[in-house]
């Protein structure tokens, strides 16, 4: 997939911080940026999952242990 450029704007503070991390890491701002902006997705679709499952029903966790077979009964 090709790479195409987004325009953000943002406080001057945020991206003297970011450039002056990357400088202090050797990582270059762009893959950073990609990099931060993926592991956010990922933690917005967690959080979308976490509210979906908290609602499923439980069970006990010695129905669990016993169906897995790690009770020690054959």
């Amino acid at each position: 997939m090709g790479k195409v450029q987004i325009n953000v704007r943002v406080d001057e503070a945020l991206k003297m911080a970011v450039v002056q991390f990357c400088r202090s890491r050797g990582l270059v701002v762009s893959h950073f940026v990609q990099e931060a902006l993926l592991d956010r997705l990922e933690e917005l679709e967690d959080i979308d999952d976490l509210k979906r499952i908290r609602h499923e029903p439980t069970r006990p966790l010695a129905d669990v242990i016993r169906e897995l077979q790690l009770d020690g009964t054959p």
